[in-house]
């Protein structure tokens, strides 16, 4: 099995015209499953969050040149998948004519018939919980959680305080909890 490429060897190849294309191939698989799982856990549908992913890629495509090496290739990638997944949640909103509560409401009765989500009971009652955080909440919840991402590095990612961060996680946590013991 090959060695995946180091970040700073893709942005080397991609600041060269003859190698750009390569290198984003190289950009593309390291990153696509990243991609598709974190914009996942923000939409929870399949279909939006291959939308999504498109649009990500394309944005890289596009601003890769701009990238300035303040944070990881990663924390860049994963800023863009952020608010690429909250922008496209707010254009469903008033394409659909929904408030948060409706859309919350729409998510609900969505996400058991969505066929790729684990039929599972417990699965599904914990993706309905995430889904009814507000989303700041939802954001940091999926990040600290299932990407294990550092505060700090959140903090990048979101432009909030690490305090912030982490009193949102905390309630985040405790909604959950109160959520699935209601139902």
């Amino acid at each position: 099995m090959a060695e995946e490429p180091s970040d700073d060897f893709i942005l080397q190849l991609f600041a060269n015209e003859k190698t750009k294309e390569q290198a984003f191939e190289m950009l593309v698989k390291k990153y696509k499953v990243y991609v598709y799982t974190t914009i996942r856990r923000i939409v929870a549908l399949h279909d939006d969050t291959n939308d999504i992913s498109q649009n990500v890629f394309i944005k890289i495509w596009r601003h890769l040149n701009s990238f300035r090496g303040e944070s990881s290739l990663k924390t860049w990638i994963t800023r863009i998948c952020t608010n690429e997944s909250y922008t496209f949640i707010e254009k469903k909103k008033k394409l659909m004519h929904l408030n948060d509560d409706s859309y919350t409401e729409w998510m609900f009765t969505t996400i058991p018939e969505e066929k790729y989500i684990s039929s599972d009971k417990i699965v599904q009652l914990v993706q309905k919980a995430i889904q009814a955080l507000p989303e700041k909440q939802k954001a940091v919840f999926t990040l600290r959680y299932y990407e294990e991402m550092p505060y700090e590095e959140m903090s990048r990612v979101l432009n909030t305080s690490v305090g912030a961060l982490k009193a949102s996680y905390h309630f985040a946590v405790k909604k959950i909890e109160d959520f699935i013991s209601k139902h």
